[in-house]
């Protein structure tokens, strides 16, 4: 054992920085930093915590407290009339060998992440853009929403609830939500439902990979539309499904190609109010086709009704859920896009069967969404007030995309085919053979504008090319700025 005596134990524990932090802790660190890098090895015998002090020019109370504190976390031993040593019993990993460079910064076992966790990284996320340039998706118009009706609610809700909405709340959501959520789907989707049924989440991503991990057992085969969401795809992916792309067209989904590609898959992926990105609603002979498939096979169905509220031509087609009795159906929507985006509600209706599973698995995500803000839709619900918006906003939201469609056939003819589809937030634009759509976004982006590949929304080798322009958040204004743009890159 060392019996190191004396006067300055190393130049280096010098306390020349000035810092904001106690003496007492600065010191600390630099004796325990040369534990660590080796400077002080195992069984060295430190100085007294008045030579300490006296070195360091502090006062012994400071050395005192470092030197306890060490003593504490077990990097030193100090024995009554012997004196202060670093302790021999320091874990393996903290003992440099003998030349060997200091510990900090050394590469130890290289930590990487889990297939997973490398894959989810590699993705381009699910994140919405932050502005509202010309063709960004995902964006409701702000400017529209009834500010003033819903502050006066939230004021209510908070005065008449008072500490009640404080406290940890159901996971499953807030009671008279689910009631109202029920009533309104009941009403306006045709969904048969409970409101023990519905699940609130914070948001159809999340409702998504609830479903999918629920539902899959890794090398499950899943159908997913061609092209499609990607959320949905980085959700089934997660859930270690074996992705089966299955083209869509003027119908939707092609249930008959995907019973040829993969007749027994686990699961079904559907957009069927508007598909995503292509924009054709699901026939109902389809919708009655994908029932009797997963009805034969014991597969289930995650149809995704996300933007069902903004139909501008035709009759809307009744949710697949609601067309048979306790169908083998997992219903996701969100009323984000509808009302604003931060409001982050969601909601699952989910089989009787699997509803009280799917409840508990979601309380070991995030346990619940935020209860007053569930509480203030409530209320907007309740009251009627989402029929008298959603109208305002449908009206909005097609003369938007009245505007956009006359500019593209004034300004791109001949350079994009657009696929109008029936309702929605935005326009799919395919553009000619040999095209490429990364290389044009890319020169959109020095012009100003955000325009989203269809390519990437493909799963086949060869894709189509082409933009999903988002329309609704857009002043009629931008709409003709962004066209005249998107006109520039195209000649």
């Amino acid at each position: 054992m060392s019996k190191t005596q004396g006067g300055v134990l190393f130049p280096s524990l010098a306390l020349t920085s000035p810092g904001s932090e106690p003496l007492y802790l600065r010191l600390y660190k630099r004796i325990r930093e040369a534990i660590l890098t080796g400077g002080l090895k195992p069984g060295t015998r430190l100085p007294s915590s008045r030579t300490l002090a006296a070195d360091l020019g502090v006062s012994r109370t400071t050395a005192e407290e470092a030197l306890a504190k060490l003593e504490g976390e077990g990097f030193l031993t100090r024995r009554v009339g012997d004196g202060t040593y670093v302790s021999e019993h320091l874990p393996a990993t903290f003992r440099p060998t003998s030349g060997a460079t200091p510990r900090t910064g050394a590469p130890g076992p290289r930590l990487g992440l889990s297939e997973r966790g490398t894959y989810l990284a590699e993705t381009r996320g699910c994140v919405e853009p932050l502005d509202c340039r010309p063709f960004a998706g995902g964006h409701p118009a702000p400017e529209a929403f009834p500010y003033d009706l819903w502050h006066r609610l939230l004021l209510r809700r908070s005065r008449t609830s008072g500490q009640a909405l404080l406290g940890y709340g159901d996971p499953a959501g807030y009671g008279p939500l689910r009631e109202a959520l029920s009533e309104y789907l009941i009403s306006s989707r045709g969904v048969r439902c409970s409101p023990e049924q519905v699940l609130i989440l914070t948001s159809s991503q999340q409702a998504l990979d609830l479903a999918s991990r629920m539902l899959l057992d890794p090398g499950d085969k899943a159908w997913i539309e061609d092209p499609g969401y990607l959320g949905a795809r980085v959700a089934l992916q997660n859930a270690g499904a074996d992705l089966v792309p299955v083209p869509v067209d003027e119908q939707g989904l092609d249930v008959e190609q995907g019973t040829a590609l993969a007749p027994r898959a686990k699961l079904a992926y559907v957009t069927p109010s508007h598909q995503y990105p292509t924009g054709p609603a699901l026939s109902l002979e389809r919708r009655l086709a994908l029932l009797t498939w997963a009805r034969r096979t014991g597969s289930w169905i995650i149809e995704d009704d996300y933007d069902s509220e903004f139909r501008y031509t035709g009759r809307p087609h009744p949710a697949i859920q609601g067309l048979e009795a306790d169908a083998p159906v997992v219903y996701v929507g969100t009323l984000t896009k509808a009302l604003f985006p931060s409001l982050r509600l969601a909601y699952v209706v989910a089989p009787q069967r699997i509803a009280e599973a799917m409840t508990r698995a979601r309380s070991l995500q995030d346990g619940h969404s935020p209860s007053l803000s569930q509480a203030v839709l409530a209320d907007f619900l309740h009251d009627g007030h989402i029929s008298t918006h959603l109208r305002k906003m449908k009206n909005l939201y097609q003369g938007r995309r009245a505007i956009l469609l006359e500019a593209l056939a004034a300004r791109t003819s001949g350079k994009l085919r657009v696929m109008e589809g029936e309702g929605g937030f935005h326009l799919t634009a395919f553009l000619p053979q040999g095209s490429d759509d990364t290389a044009l976004s890319k020169k959109g982006e020095k012009l100003g504008l955000d325009l989203p590949t269809l390519s990437r929304m493909y799963l086949r080798e060869r894709p189509a090319h082409g933009f999903v322009l988002g329309f609704a958040a857009l002043a009629p204004s931008q709409i003709l700025q962004g066209v005249a743009g998107l006109a520039k890159i195209l000649q």
